[in-house]
Protein backbone atom coordinates (compact mmCIF):
# COMPACT_ATOMS: atom_id res chain seq x y z
CA UNK A 1 0.00 0.00 0.00
CA UNK A 2 1.73 3.14 -1.31
CA UNK A 3 0.08 5.64 1.80
CA UNK A 4 2.15 2.80 4.56
CA UNK A 5 5.49 2.83 2.49
CA UNK A 6 5.38 6.64 2.39
CA UNK A 7 5.09 7.17 6.41
CA UNK A 8 7.26 4.57 6.88
CA UNK A 9 9.39 6.89 4.76
CA UNK A 10 8.51 9.95 6.70
CA UNK A 11 9.21 8.47 10.11
CA UNK A 12 12.63 7.03 8.98
CA UNK A 13 13.70 9.19 6.62
CA UNK A 14 11.41 12.67 7.57
CA UNK A 15 14.47 15.43 6.47
CA UNK A 16 14.94 13.79 2.95
CA UNK A 17 11.95 13.02 1.83
CA UNK A 18 10.36 16.89 2.59
CA UNK A 19 13.31 18.19 1.24
CA UNK A 20 12.76 16.80 -1.94
CA UNK A 21 9.67 17.04 -2.09
CA UNK A 22 9.04 20.82 -2.57
CA UNK A 23 7.84 21.54 1.02
CA UNK A 24 9.34 24.81 1.81
CA UNK A 25 7.86 26.43 -1.66
CA UNK A 26 5.79 28.79 -0.03
CA UNK A 27 8.21 29.43 3.16
CA UNK A 28 11.45 30.03 2.19
CA UNK A 29 11.07 33.96 2.85
CA UNK A 30 11.57 34.56 6.22
CA UNK A 31 13.71 36.71 8.30
CA UNK A 32 15.04 36.83 11.36
CA UNK A 33 13.45 39.40 14.39
CA UNK A 34 14.21 40.72 17.82
CA UNK A 35 13.51 37.59 20.27
CA UNK A 36 14.65 34.96 17.72
CA UNK A 37 11.00 35.29 15.54
CA UNK A 38 10.92 34.74 12.34
CA UNK A 39 8.74 36.76 10.04
CA UNK A 40 7.46 35.25 6.86
CA UNK A 41 6.39 32.19 5.30
CA UNK A 42 2.63 30.72 4.59
CA UNK A 43 1.07 28.67 6.99
CA UNK A 44 -0.69 25.72 5.29
CA UNK A 45 -3.63 23.45 6.43
CA UNK A 46 -6.33 21.50 4.79
CA UNK A 47 -10.10 20.91 5.71
CA UNK A 48 -11.98 17.83 4.83
CA UNK A 49 -15.13 19.54 4.31
CA UNK A 50 -15.69 23.10 2.55
CA UNK A 51 -17.03 25.97 4.80
CA UNK A 52 -20.40 27.14 5.13
CA UNK A 53 -20.52 31.01 6.18
CA UNK A 54 -17.56 33.52 6.96
CA UNK A 55 -20.07 36.15 8.02
CA UNK A 56 -19.68 36.30 12.04
CA UNK A 57 -23.59 35.88 12.75
CA UNK A 58 -23.58 33.16 10.47
CA UNK A 59 -20.36 30.93 11.66
CA UNK A 60 -22.08 27.51 12.84
CA UNK A 61 -19.34 25.28 11.31
CA UNK A 62 -15.47 24.93 12.62
CA UNK A 63 -14.34 24.96 9.13
CA UNK A 64 -15.99 28.72 8.73
CA UNK A 65 -14.86 29.39 12.55
CA UNK A 66 -11.34 28.36 11.91
CA UNK A 67 -11.21 30.85 9.10
CA UNK A 68 -13.03 33.81 10.75
CA UNK A 69 -10.74 33.56 13.78
CA UNK A 70 -8.45 34.83 11.86
CA UNK A 71 -9.57 38.05 10.11
CA UNK A 72 -12.08 39.16 12.88
CA UNK A 73 -11.71 40.03 16.30
CA UNK A 74 -14.08 40.63 19.45
CA UNK A 75 -13.68 42.85 22.86
CA UNK A 76 -12.15 39.51 24.26
CA UNK A 77 -10.88 36.11 22.71
CA UNK A 78 -9.32 33.02 23.74
CA UNK A 79 -6.07 31.94 24.71
CA UNK A 80 -4.46 29.10 21.98
CA UNK A 81 -2.12 28.10 24.45
CA UNK A 82 -4.67 27.26 27.55
CA UNK A 83 -8.21 29.10 26.36
CA UNK A 84 -8.14 31.50 29.15
CA UNK A 85 -10.23 35.03 28.16
CA UNK A 86 -7.29 37.47 27.00
CA UNK A 87 -7.48 41.39 25.69
CA UNK A 88 -8.54 41.79 22.03
CA UNK A 89 -9.96 44.55 20.96
CA UNK A 90 -10.54 45.72 24.43
CA UNK A 91 -7.36 46.20 26.86
CA UNK A 92 -9.36 46.21 29.85
CA UNK A 93 -12.42 45.77 31.66
CA UNK A 94 -14.27 45.56 34.79
CA UNK A 95 -17.67 44.54 36.31
CA UNK A 96 -19.75 45.39 39.23
CA UNK A 97 -19.92 42.80 42.31
CA UNK A 98 -22.98 40.48 40.92
CA UNK A 99 -20.83 40.52 37.50
CA UNK A 100 -24.35 42.01 35.52
CA UNK A 101 -23.01 45.36 34.36
CA UNK A 102 -19.59 45.24 31.88
CA UNK A 103 -17.45 47.71 31.78
CA UNK A 104 -15.27 47.71 28.43
CA UNK A 105 -12.27 50.05 27.61
CA UNK A 106 -10.91 49.87 23.90
CA UNK A 107 -7.99 50.55 22.32
CA UNK A 108 -6.93 53.04 20.26
CA UNK A 109 -5.93 53.00 16.81
CA UNK A 110 -7.27 49.50 15.71
CA UNK A 111 -8.26 49.93 11.89
CA UNK A 112 -10.54 47.79 10.00
CA UNK A 113 -9.07 46.12 6.92
CA UNK A 114 -8.56 48.45 3.57
CA UNK A 115 -11.70 47.47 1.55
CA UNK A 116 -13.64 48.68 -1.35
CA UNK A 117 -16.42 49.14 1.22
CA UNK A 118 -14.35 52.59 2.53
CA UNK A 119 -14.93 56.20 0.33
CA UNK A 120 -11.34 55.81 0.17
CA UNK A 121 -10.97 52.13 -0.01
CA UNK A 122 -8.72 52.64 3.64
CA UNK A 123 -9.63 51.16 7.06
CA UNK A 124 -11.45 53.42 9.12
CA UNK A 125 -10.48 53.32 13.19
CA UNK A 126 -12.57 51.24 14.64
CA UNK A 127 -14.96 52.98 17.56
CA UNK A 128 -17.73 52.52 20.71
CA UNK A 129 -20.05 52.82 17.68
CA UNK A 130 -19.28 50.06 15.89
CA UNK A 131 -19.02 48.06 18.92
CA UNK A 132 -23.12 48.83 19.75
CA UNK A 133 -23.80 48.46 15.55
CA UNK A 134 -22.83 44.99 15.68
CA UNK A 135 -23.70 43.84 19.12
CA UNK A 136 -27.26 45.28 17.82
CA UNK A 137 -26.89 43.30 14.99
CA UNK A 138 -26.50 40.61 16.68
CA UNK A 139 -30.01 40.71 18.77
CA UNK A 140 -31.72 41.14 15.07
CA UNK A 141 -33.46 39.02 13.62
CA UNK A 142 -32.25 37.75 10.24
CA UNK A 143 -32.17 34.63 8.48
CA UNK A 144 -28.13 34.81 8.01
CA UNK A 145 -28.40 35.43 12.55
CA UNK A 146 -27.61 32.09 13.69
CA UNK A 147 -25.88 33.04 16.61
CA UNK A 148 -28.35 35.62 18.96
CA UNK A 149 -29.35 32.32 20.77
CA UNK A 150 -26.29 31.28 22.22
CA UNK A 151 -24.67 34.67 23.28
CA UNK A 152 -27.18 37.46 23.65
CA UNK A 153 -30.55 35.57 24.30
CA UNK A 154 -32.25 36.38 27.82
CA UNK A 155 -28.72 37.75 28.89
CA UNK A 156 -28.39 41.06 27.68
CA UNK A 157 -30.92 43.60 29.00
CA UNK A 158 -33.50 44.15 26.29
CA UNK A 159 -32.25 41.89 23.71
CA UNK A 160 -35.15 39.22 23.73
CA UNK A 161 -37.46 42.33 23.71
CA UNK A 162 -35.42 43.74 20.78
CA UNK A 163 -35.14 40.97 18.80
CA UNK A 164 -39.05 40.11 18.72
CA UNK A 165 -39.57 43.51 17.91
CA UNK A 166 -37.62 43.12 14.88
CA UNK A 167 -38.95 40.10 13.73
CA UNK A 168 -42.24 41.73 14.11
CA UNK A 169 -40.87 44.23 11.59
CA UNK A 170 -40.76 47.09 14.30
CA UNK A 171 -37.99 49.74 14.25
CA UNK A 172 -36.55 49.94 17.74
CA UNK A 173 -34.99 53.78 18.33
CA UNK A 174 -31.47 53.27 20.52
CA UNK A 175 -31.13 49.40 20.02
CA UNK A 176 -30.54 47.26 22.54
CA UNK A 177 -31.19 49.28 25.88
CA UNK A 178 -28.05 47.12 27.58
CA UNK A 179 -25.64 47.77 25.09
CA UNK A 180 -24.56 51.62 25.69
CA UNK A 181 -22.00 53.28 24.25
CA UNK A 182 -20.40 56.27 27.03
CA UNK A 183 -17.85 57.55 24.87
CA UNK A 184 -15.54 56.17 21.52
CA UNK A 185 -13.40 53.93 23.47
CA UNK A 186 -16.08 52.61 26.05
CA UNK A 187 -18.66 50.14 26.32
CA UNK A 188 -21.18 49.16 29.31
CA UNK A 189 -23.21 46.09 28.83
CA UNK A 190 -26.01 45.65 31.33
CA UNK A 191 -27.11 41.41 31.53
CA UNK A 192 -30.49 40.64 32.91
CA UNK A 193 -29.35 38.53 35.71
CA UNK A 194 -25.43 37.65 36.95
CA UNK A 195 -23.61 35.87 34.79
CA UNK A 196 -19.78 35.27 35.54
CA UNK A 197 -19.35 33.26 32.45
CA UNK A 198 -20.38 36.68 29.78
CA UNK A 199 -16.76 37.05 28.86
CA UNK A 200 -16.06 33.51 27.48
CA UNK A 201 -19.89 34.47 25.36
CA UNK A 202 -17.73 37.56 23.84
CA UNK A 203 -15.07 35.15 22.43
CA UNK A 204 -17.65 33.59 20.70
CA UNK A 205 -17.66 34.44 16.60
CA UNK A 206 -20.77 36.12 16.99
CA UNK A 207 -19.81 38.88 18.83
CA UNK A 208 -16.73 39.62 16.60
CA UNK A 209 -16.38 43.20 14.63
CA UNK A 210 -17.28 44.38 11.28
CA UNK A 211 -17.72 47.82 9.93
CA UNK A 212 -21.18 48.89 9.00
CA UNK A 213 -20.21 50.13 5.77
CA UNK A 214 -19.20 46.31 5.05
CA UNK A 215 -22.78 45.18 5.67
CA UNK A 216 -24.28 48.21 4.06
CA UNK A 217 -22.45 47.19 0.38
CA UNK A 218 -22.26 43.56 0.91
CA UNK A 219 -25.12 42.33 2.44
CA UNK A 220 -25.61 38.80 2.65
CA UNK A 221 -21.90 38.66 0.37
CA UNK A 222 -20.61 39.19 3.80
CA UNK A 223 -20.73 35.26 3.49
CA UNK A 224 -17.40 35.78 1.46
CA UNK A 225 -16.83 39.41 1.78
CA UNK A 226 -15.18 39.48 5.30
CA UNK A 227 -13.61 42.79 6.97
CA UNK A 228 -12.62 42.74 10.16
CA UNK A 229 -9.61 43.97 12.16
CA UNK A 230 -7.87 40.84 12.67
CA UNK A 231 -3.97 40.16 11.71
CA UNK A 232 -5.24 38.66 8.58
CA UNK A 233 -6.61 39.73 5.77
CA UNK A 234 -8.75 37.94 2.74
CA UNK A 235 -6.71 37.90 -0.23
CA UNK A 236 -8.58 34.93 -2.34
CA UNK A 237 -11.30 32.62 -2.18
CA UNK A 238 -11.80 29.53 -4.37
CA UNK A 239 -14.90 27.95 -2.83
CA UNK A 240 -13.77 24.55 -2.14
CA UNK A 241 -10.60 24.56 -3.79
CA UNK A 242 -8.31 27.44 -1.38
CA UNK A 243 -8.84 30.21 0.89
CA UNK A 244 -6.01 32.72 1.04
CA UNK A 245 -5.48 35.30 4.06
CA UNK A 246 -2.58 37.56 4.01
CA UNK A 247 -0.88 39.52 6.72
CA UNK A 248 -2.97 42.97 7.68
CA UNK A 249 0.10 45.34 7.40
CA UNK A 250 -2.18 47.49 9.78
CA UNK A 251 -2.73 45.53 12.19
CA UNK A 252 -2.80 46.46 16.32
CA UNK A 253 -0.75 44.08 17.45
CA UNK A 254 2.99 43.92 18.81
CA UNK A 255 4.97 41.41 20.58
CA UNK A 256 6.84 41.53 23.84
CA UNK A 257 10.16 41.94 21.86
CA UNK A 258 8.44 44.74 19.94
CA UNK A 259 7.77 43.13 17.08
CA UNK A 260 4.37 43.93 14.93
CA UNK A 261 2.60 41.05 14.81
CA UNK A 262 1.50 38.69 12.57
CA UNK A 263 4.84 37.12 11.99
CA UNK A 264 3.62 34.81 8.89
CA UNK A 265 3.02 36.39 5.36
CA UNK A 266 -0.40 34.74 5.24
CA UNK A 267 -2.17 31.42 5.87
CA UNK A 268 -3.56 29.17 2.98
CA UNK A 269 -6.61 26.33 3.69
CA UNK A 270 -6.90 23.96 1.16
CA UNK A 271 -9.92 21.55 0.86
CA UNK A 272 -8.83 18.38 -0.05
CA UNK A 273 -11.40 15.86 0.55
CA UNK A 274 -9.57 12.29 1.30
CA UNK A 275 -8.42 12.03 4.80
CA UNK A 276 -4.80 9.77 3.01
CA UNK A 277 -4.77 12.25 0.57
CA UNK A 278 -4.46 15.09 2.90
CA UNK A 279 -1.81 12.69 5.09
CA UNK A 280 0.23 12.55 1.96
CA UNK A 281 0.21 16.17 1.38
CA UNK A 282 1.62 16.40 5.02
CA UNK A 283 4.12 13.71 4.49
CA UNK A 284 5.27 16.02 1.27
CA UNK A 285 5.89 18.95 3.18
CA UNK A 286 2.88 20.58 1.61
CA UNK A 287 0.88 21.50 4.49
CA UNK A 288 2.38 22.66 7.44
CA UNK A 289 -0.14 20.68 10.43
CA UNK A 290 -2.84 17.81 9.72
CA UNK A 291 -6.01 17.43 12.30
CA UNK A 292 -6.36 14.03 13.46
CA UNK A 293 -4.82 10.97 12.07
CA UNK A 294 -6.23 8.52 10.29
CA UNK A 295 -8.06 5.79 12.22
CA UNK A 296 -5.89 3.14 10.40
CA UNK A 297 -2.26 4.88 10.65
CA UNK A 298 -2.89 5.80 14.14
CA UNK A 299 -1.11 2.90 15.94
CA UNK A 300 1.69 2.85 13.66
CA UNK A 301 2.33 6.61 13.67
CA UNK A 302 1.70 6.87 17.99
CA UNK A 303 3.85 3.43 18.65
CA UNK A 304 6.48 5.05 16.38
CA UNK A 305 6.60 8.48 17.72
CA UNK A 306 9.52 7.85 20.85
CA UNK A 307 11.94 6.29 17.68
CA UNK A 308 11.32 9.04 15.43
CA UNK A 309 11.85 11.55 17.79
CA UNK A 310 15.07 9.96 18.84
CA UNK A 311 15.98 10.29 15.01
CA UNK A 312 15.07 13.98 14.89
CA UNK A 313 11.69 13.62 12.96
CA UNK A 314 10.89 16.60 11.14
CA UNK A 315 7.22 16.62 12.72
CA UNK A 316 5.68 16.25 16.68
CA UNK A 317 2.65 14.62 17.21
CA UNK A 318 0.23 16.58 19.55
CA UNK A 319 -2.28 14.92 21.18
CA UNK A 320 -4.90 16.60 24.13
CA UNK A 321 -8.76 15.35 25.79
CA UNK A 322 -10.72 17.18 23.37
CA UNK A 323 -13.91 19.32 24.74
CA UNK A 324 -16.30 17.56 21.87
CA UNK A 325 -18.76 15.47 22.26
CA UNK A 326 -19.62 12.98 18.93
CA UNK A 327 -23.43 11.87 19.22
CA UNK A 328 -26.73 10.89 17.27
CA UNK A 329 -29.66 13.32 17.61
CA UNK A 330 -33.20 12.06 17.49
CA UNK A 331 -35.80 14.43 16.67
CA UNK A 332 -38.61 15.07 19.25
CA UNK A 333 -41.36 16.27 17.74
CA UNK A 334 -42.94 13.33 15.22
CA UNK A 335 -42.97 9.92 15.54
CA UNK A 336 -40.06 7.62 15.44
CA UNK A 337 -38.67 9.26 18.63
CA UNK A 338 -41.40 10.38 20.58
CA UNK A 339 -41.46 7.52 23.22
CA UNK A 340 -38.71 7.88 25.86
CA UNK A 341 -38.72 4.16 25.65
CA UNK A 342 -37.19 3.89 22.21
CA UNK A 343 -35.05 6.33 22.63
CA UNK A 344 -33.70 4.97 25.66
CA UNK A 345 -33.63 1.54 24.20
CA UNK A 346 -31.46 2.97 21.31
CA UNK A 347 -28.79 4.24 23.91
CA UNK A 348 -28.60 1.07 26.15
CA UNK A 349 -28.23 -1.19 22.81
CA UNK A 350 -24.94 0.17 21.68
CA UNK A 351 -21.61 -0.96 22.78
CA UNK A 352 -19.68 2.21 23.21
CA UNK A 353 -16.67 0.49 24.49
CA UNK A 354 -16.43 -1.27 21.36
CA UNK A 355 -16.43 1.36 19.16
CA UNK A 356 -14.16 3.41 20.85
CA UNK A 357 -11.57 0.40 20.84
CA UNK A 358 -12.03 -1.43 17.49
CA UNK A 359 -12.81 1.07 15.14
CA UNK A 360 -11.17 4.57 16.82
CA UNK A 361 -7.97 2.65 18.04
CA UNK A 362 -8.79 4.10 21.39
CA UNK A 363 -8.29 7.48 20.21
CA UNK A 364 -11.29 9.08 22.35
CA UNK A 365 -13.15 8.08 25.23
CA UNK A 366 -16.68 6.30 24.93
CA UNK A 367 -19.58 8.17 25.43
CA UNK A 368 -20.83 7.00 29.10
CA UNK A 369 -21.73 9.90 30.79
CA UNK A 370 -24.05 12.66 29.04
CA UNK A 371 -23.44 15.95 26.80
CA UNK A 372 -20.70 17.62 28.93
CA UNK A 373 -17.07 15.60 28.03
CA UNK A 374 -15.38 14.38 31.17
CA UNK A 375 -12.80 16.68 30.32
CA UNK A 376 -10.50 17.04 33.51
CA UNK A 377 -11.06 21.36 34.33
CA UNK A 378 -14.49 20.85 34.54
CA UNK A 379 -13.79 17.62 37.03
CA UNK A 380 -11.81 20.11 39.25
CA UNK A 381 -14.15 22.94 38.93
CA UNK A 382 -16.50 20.55 41.31
CA UNK A 383 -18.19 18.53 38.34
CA UNK A 384 -18.49 15.02 39.45
CA UNK A 385 -19.03 12.83 36.89
CA UNK A 386 -18.72 9.70 38.47
CA UNK A 387 -22.19 10.82 39.95
CA UNK A 388 -23.67 10.56 36.67
CA UNK A 389 -25.65 7.26 36.01
CA UNK A 390 -25.03 7.04 31.65
CA UNK A 391 -25.83 4.56 29.73
CA UNK A 392 -23.66 0.94 29.36
CA UNK A 393 -24.95 -2.16 26.79
CA UNK A 394 -27.48 -3.79 28.21
CA UNK A 395 -28.92 -5.93 25.35
CA UNK A 396 -32.02 -6.90 27.90
CA UNK A 397 -32.99 -3.58 29.54
CA UNK A 398 -32.82 -2.20 25.94
CA UNK A 399 -35.38 -4.77 24.32
CA UNK A 400 -37.67 -4.79 27.66
CA UNK A 401 -37.70 -0.71 26.71
CA UNK A 402 -38.71 -1.29 23.63
CA UNK A 403 -41.52 -4.14 24.60
CA UNK A 404 -42.99 -1.66 27.04
CA UNK A 405 -42.94 1.18 23.77
CA UNK A 406 -45.07 -1.24 21.70
CA UNK A 407 -42.59 -2.89 19.92
CA UNK A 408 -41.19 -6.40 20.63
CA UNK A 409 -38.30 -7.24 19.51
CA UNK A 410 -38.58 -4.24 17.14
CA UNK A 411 -41.41 -5.32 15.46
CA UNK A 412 -43.86 -3.00 14.39
CA UNK A 413 -41.04 -0.48 14.57
CA UNK A 414 -40.20 1.51 10.90
CA UNK A 415 -37.50 1.25 9.21
CA UNK A 416 -35.02 4.09 10.73
CA UNK A 417 -32.92 6.37 8.36
CA UNK A 418 -29.64 7.56 10.05
CA UNK A 419 -27.95 10.65 8.38
CA UNK A 420 -24.20 10.85 8.74
CA UNK A 421 -21.78 14.10 6.61
CA UNK A 422 -19.37 12.82 4.21
CA UNK A 423 -15.96 13.97 4.43
CA UNK A 424 -12.35 12.31 3.97
CA UNK A 425 -12.58 10.87 7.67
CA UNK A 426 -13.66 7.03 7.42
CA UNK A 427 -14.63 7.03 10.84
CA UNK A 428 -18.48 8.44 10.64
CA UNK A 429 -18.98 5.51 8.41
CA UNK A 430 -17.61 2.78 10.03
CA UNK A 431 -19.23 3.78 13.12
CA UNK A 432 -22.99 3.71 11.36
CA UNK A 433 -21.89 0.80 10.39
CA UNK A 434 -21.30 -0.38 13.60
CA UNK A 435 -24.55 1.03 15.17
CA UNK A 436 -26.62 -0.10 12.30
CA UNK A 437 -25.33 -3.91 12.83
CA UNK A 438 -25.64 -3.33 16.92
CA UNK A 439 -29.50 -2.15 16.38
CA UNK A 440 -30.30 -5.18 13.91
CA UNK A 441 -28.72 -7.44 16.45
CA UNK A 442 -29.94 -6.27 19.89
CA UNK A 443 -33.27 -5.01 19.18
CA UNK A 444 -34.16 -5.85 15.85
CA UNK A 445 -34.49 -2.45 14.27
CA UNK A 446 -33.67 -2.12 10.43
CA UNK A 447 -31.72 1.29 9.87
CA UNK A 448 -30.61 2.30 6.53
CA UNK A 449 -27.50 4.80 6.31
CA UNK A 450 -28.00 8.37 4.61
CA UNK A 451 -24.75 10.25 3.72
CA UNK A 452 -25.46 14.14 2.56
CA UNK A 453 -23.07 16.84 2.79
CA UNK A 454 -21.70 18.50 5.75
CA UNK A 455 -23.38 21.99 5.15
CA UNK A 456 -26.57 20.13 3.67
CA UNK A 457 -27.18 17.82 6.89
CA UNK A 458 -26.73 20.97 8.98
CA UNK A 459 -29.48 22.66 7.22
CA UNK A 460 -31.51 19.51 7.36
CA UNK A 461 -31.66 18.86 10.75
CA UNK A 462 -32.00 22.56 11.52
CA UNK A 463 -35.08 22.71 9.70
CA UNK A 464 -36.17 19.00 11.52
CA UNK A 465 -36.02 17.46 8.45
CA UNK A 466 -33.86 14.56 9.92
CA UNK A 467 -35.28 11.79 12.93
CA UNK A 468 -31.71 10.16 13.29
CA UNK A 469 -28.64 11.75 12.71
CA UNK A 470 -24.61 12.23 13.33
CA UNK A 471 -23.46 15.37 14.70
CA UNK A 472 -21.36 16.92 16.99
CA UNK A 473 -20.19 20.04 19.12
CA UNK A 474 -17.06 21.29 19.83
CA UNK A 475 -17.17 23.88 22.80
CA UNK A 476 -17.72 27.43 21.59
CA UNK A 477 -16.13 28.09 25.44
CA UNK A 478 -14.63 26.33 27.98
CA UNK A 479 -17.93 25.99 30.30
CA UNK A 480 -20.45 22.74 30.72
CA UNK A 481 -23.43 25.47 29.54
CA UNK A 482 -21.89 25.58 25.58
CA UNK A 483 -22.81 21.85 25.44
CA UNK A 484 -26.43 22.11 27.66
CA UNK A 485 -27.62 24.91 25.89
CA UNK A 486 -28.45 22.16 22.69
CA UNK A 487 -31.25 21.10 25.07
CA UNK A 488 -32.72 24.38 26.41
CA UNK A 489 -36.31 24.43 25.39
CA UNK A 490 -36.05 28.37 25.22
CA UNK A 491 -33.82 27.74 21.60
CA UNK A 492 -36.52 26.02 20.09
CA UNK A 493 -38.82 28.71 17.06
CA UNK A 494 -42.56 29.47 18.04
CA UNK A 495 -43.24 28.30 14.69
CA UNK A 496 -42.44 24.75 14.21
CA UNK A 497 -41.65 25.21 10.14
CA UNK A 498 -38.60 27.68 11.40
CA UNK A 499 -34.90 26.58 11.75
CA UNK A 500 -33.92 25.86 15.40
CA UNK A 501 -30.26 26.59 15.49
CA UNK A 502 -29.23 25.81 18.46
CA UNK A 503 -31.48 22.91 20.12
CA UNK A 504 -31.65 21.19 16.85
CA UNK A 505 -33.08 18.17 18.40
CA UNK A 506 -36.01 20.27 19.97
CA UNK A 507 -35.60 18.96 23.27
CA UNK A 508 -38.41 20.43 25.84
CA UNK A 509 -37.88 19.65 29.70
CA UNK A 510 -39.18 21.80 32.19
CA UNK A 511 -37.02 20.44 34.82
CA UNK A 512 -34.06 20.44 32.51
CA UNK A 513 -34.43 24.60 31.58
CA UNK A 514 -35.15 25.47 35.50
CA UNK A 515 -31.57 23.73 36.11
CA UNK A 516 -29.96 25.06 33.69
CA UNK A 517 -31.04 28.63 33.96
CA UNK A 518 -30.19 28.38 37.93
CA UNK A 519 -26.22 27.05 37.10
CA UNK A 520 -26.48 30.64 34.55
CA UNK A 521 -27.10 32.77 37.69
CA UNK A 522 -24.98 30.84 40.35
CA UNK A 523 -21.57 32.53 40.79
CA UNK A 524 -19.94 30.17 43.27
CA UNK A 525 -18.18 27.42 40.49
CA UNK A 526 -18.62 24.44 42.34
CA UNK A 527 -22.74 25.00 42.87
CA UNK A 528 -22.62 26.08 39.41
CA UNK A 529 -21.16 22.83 38.46
CA UNK A 530 -23.45 20.82 40.83
CA UNK A 531 -26.46 22.42 38.89
CA UNK A 532 -25.28 21.41 35.32
CA UNK A 533 -24.53 17.83 36.71
CA UNK A 534 -28.05 17.30 37.87
CA UNK A 535 -29.32 19.31 34.09
CA UNK A 536 -27.12 16.37 32.54
CA UNK A 537 -28.61 13.63 34.25
CA UNK A 538 -32.32 14.27 33.40
CA UNK A 539 -30.65 14.52 29.62
CA UNK A 540 -29.51 11.20 30.43
CA UNK A 541 -32.84 9.60 32.04
CA UNK A 542 -34.67 11.47 29.28
CA UNK A 543 -32.55 9.65 26.82
CA UNK A 544 -32.53 13.37 24.60
CA UNK A 545 -29.30 12.03 22.32
CA UNK A 546 -27.14 9.20 22.15
CA UNK A 547 -24.03 9.74 22.96
CA UNK A 548 -20.92 7.81 20.96
CA UNK A 549 -17.63 9.12 22.42
CA UNK A 550 -15.69 12.46 23.52
CA UNK A 551 -13.09 13.12 21.24
CA UNK A 552 -9.38 13.80 21.30
CA UNK A 553 -7.50 16.32 19.42
CA UNK A 554 -4.16 14.72 18.16
CA UNK A 555 -2.16 16.70 15.26
CA UNK A 556 0.60 16.50 13.22
CA UNK A 557 2.79 19.36 13.25
CA UNK A 558 5.62 20.44 11.09
CA UNK A 559 8.92 20.76 13.31
CA UNK A 560 9.80 24.31 12.00
CA UNK A 561 6.67 25.52 13.05
CA UNK A 562 6.37 27.73 16.51
CA UNK A 563 3.71 29.20 19.01
CA UNK A 564 0.91 26.76 18.21
CA UNK A 565 -0.01 24.76 21.07
CA UNK A 566 -2.67 22.41 21.12
CA UNK A 567 -5.10 22.87 23.19
CA UNK A 568 -9.13 21.16 24.03
CA UNK A 569 -11.33 23.01 21.74
CA UNK A 570 -8.89 22.84 18.54
CA UNK A 571 -9.10 26.91 18.96
CA UNK A 572 -6.57 28.17 16.19
CA UNK A 573 -5.37 31.74 16.32
CA UNK A 574 -2.08 32.44 14.68
CA UNK A 575 -1.54 36.17 15.56
CA UNK A 576 1.58 34.68 16.73
CA UNK A 577 3.16 31.78 14.85
CA UNK A 578 5.96 31.95 13.00
CA UNK A 579 8.55 29.15 10.79
CA UNK A 580 11.70 28.68 11.46
CA UNK A 581 13.76 28.33 7.96
CA UNK A 582 14.72 24.37 8.07
CA UNK A 583 18.63 25.61 7.70
CA UNK A 584 18.28 27.21 11.00
CA UNK A 585 16.52 24.11 13.20
CA UNK A 586 19.64 22.61 14.32
CA UNK A 587 19.89 24.32 18.15
CA UNK A 588 16.57 26.33 17.76
CA UNK A 589 14.94 25.32 21.00
CA UNK A 590 10.88 24.49 20.59
CA UNK A 591 8.73 26.70 21.94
Amino acid sequence: MRIKHLLIAAIGFTAIVLSSCGGDKDNHQTTEAKGGVYYGGVFRMNELEDFKNLYPLAVVDVISQRIVNQVYEGLVKLSQADLSIVPAIAYRWESNPEASVWTFHLRKGVKFHDDACFADGKGRELTATDIKYCFDKLCESSPNNNTYDITFKDRVQGATEYFEASKAGKRTEGGVPGIKVLNDSTVEITLTNSFSGFLNILAHPGCYLYPKEALEKYGIDMRTKCVGTGPFQVKTIKEGETVILEKNPNYWGIDEFGNRLPYLDAIKFTFIKEKKAEMLEFQRGNLDMVYRIPIEMYKEIMGSYDNAKARQNDFEIQNVPALSTQFYGMLFPGGLFNKKEVRLAFNYAIDRNKIVDYILQGEGQAGLYGAVPPVEAFKKSGFNFDGLKGYSLDVAKAKELMKQAGYPDGKGFPKVTLTINSGGNERNSQIAEAIQTMLKDNLGVDVSINVMPFAEEIDAYWSGKLDFFRTGWTADYPDPETFLTLFYSKHIPADPNEKSFTNFCRFRNATFDSLFVAALREQDIAKRMTLYQQADQILIDNGAFMPIFYDETDRLVQKNVRNYPANAMEYRDLTRVYIIPKDKLAGAEKK
